[in-house]
């Protein structure tokens, strides 16, 4: 029996009224629905929504996610 394992890393952006955290389960929540053996995720970068006002309205975060292959 293989111990050997392959992955795909893909790039998902999760967005929140809240926090950059919350945008980050969102974009893993999304992900879990059409992907399976997820393993580890890797914010890349966080940025924010800011309306004429200057209050933030939103955040986002890329993150790179990886998940185990089918053999």
């Amino acid at each position: 029996m293989s111990t050997d394992s392959v992955y795909k890393v893909i790039e998902l952006v999760g967005t929140s009224e809240t926090s950059w955290e919350d945008a980050a389960m969102q974009a893993v929540q999304a992900a879990k629905g059409s992907l399976h053996a997820l393993r580890i995720g890797e914010v890349k970068a966080m940025d924010l929504k800011i309306n004429e006002n200057g209050d933030v309205v939103a955040y986002r975060v890329k993150l790179d996610v990886s998940f185990k292959l089918d053999a």
